[in-house]
């Protein structure tokens, strides 16, 4: 697949996890503080029910794409403190992982029925932080060089 197709999956994919990231981080708990509890339960039960049948797909797409766009500059990933794009695609990579293991952790928490609010505030915050840099280091690795 060309590189532009696999930027462009790569990009969408992106856009979608980190705007869902977003939402829930930041729009919900906005709203969280004007609903009763009750209902904010049954909302993020829906969103939740939802993101588990979307979000694997995306990241499905996210994830394969990068990984190829990883193969397009392999070179510089053997020797990741040679240049300031290598070092910085292999933080992006090392977040990327570190995102992957969180969203494996709330789907297996999910599953066991021990995914609670507070948990689950956690993992979300500990995510949108990650995706933040992620979206920095991904155009840092373009613009910085020393």
């Amino acid at each position: 697949m060309s590189y532009g197709v696999l930027l462009v999956l790569h990009l969408l994919a992106a856009i979608a996890f980190v705007g869902t990231v977003f939402f829930e981080v930041v729009m919900l708990e906005g709203v969280r503080k004007h609903l009763p509890q009750e209902t904010m339960r049954a909302v993020e039960r829906a969103i939740g029910d939802r993101a588990t049948a979307v979000m694997p797909w995306v990241l499905l797409t996210l994830y394969a794409a990068g990984l190829g766009l990883a193969w397009q500059h392999r070179a510089a990933l053997t020797q990741p403190l040679a240049s300031s794009f290598g070092l910085l695609l292999t933080l992006k990579i090392a977040l990327a992982l570190s995102v992957f293991g969180h969203f494996a952790t709330a789907m297996v928490w999910r599953r066991r029925g021990v995914l609670g609010d507070q948990r689950s505030r956690r993992l979300h915050l500990s995510v949108f932080c990650h995706v933040l840099a992620i979206v920095l280091l991904a155009k840092a690795m373009f613009y910085l060089q020393w």
